[in-house]
């Protein structure tokens, strides 16, 4: 048998490296596993929205359940068609929007040319919103055009929607943008 000097060395080198891995431990038998359960095992999967920005990336919540309804952990949701599992930085920190304590979790009003902000109720920041709201659609309303045609709209008022709605949600969001009369109705994730 005639062995070249290349095959000669193809041997050698496939021998040694057999030699090296067997060396090492190497071995092709089951081994059991010893991992712990995982700490969010019990808890309840819900698939949301990153509220960040317009990518609208998916995210899974792990809520506890026994009712209280507390946040165990987030992560990317790998079966999102958008972010397949991966996250951004923000939304990675998501677990800490939720859970950090110095958040400010109560309505704060700087009135105008003021200089502190007051601690106000939710009742009050709607009520006040809805009366801006108000105010200036009826400041700005044109019920008829220069032709005489009725056009009921306001030009004082514009919306801009978020990406991060479902279509449902962006419908009747519209819908009622459209009830107030408002024309200049956009989208976030157009912009």
């Amino acid at each position: 048998m005639q062995i070249t000097r290349r095959d000669f060395m193809k041997i050698s080198g496939a021998a040694v490296g057999g030699l090296a891995l067997g060396g090492l431990g190497f071995n092709l038998t089951p081994v059991k596993a010893h991992a712990k359960a995982l700490k969010i095992a019990w808890a309840k999967e819900t698939t949301t929205i990153c509220p960040y920005c317009a990518v609208g990336c998916g995210i899974i919540a792990h809520t506890a359940r026994d009712g209280s309804g507390k946040l165990i952990n987030t992560e990317g949701d790998p079966d999102h068609p958008i972010n397949q599992g991966s996250l951004c930085a923000k939304g990675a920190a998501l677990y800490q929007l939720v859970t950090e304590d110095s958040r400010v979790k109560t309505v704060l009003y700087r009135a105008p040319y003021s200089s502190k902000w007051e601690r106000k109720s939710w009742d009050w920041a709607l009520s006040e919103i809805a009366k801006r709201v108000k105010r200036s659609r009826d400041a700005s309303f044109t019920a008829k055009n220069s032709k005489g045609q009725l056009v009921n709209r306001t030009n004082g008022i514009a919306h801009v929607g978020s990406a991060a709605l479902d279509n449902e949600e962006c419908w009747a969001l519209q819908a009622m943008m459209r009830a107030l009369g408002l024309v200049y109705i956009e989208h976030q994730a157009r912009i």
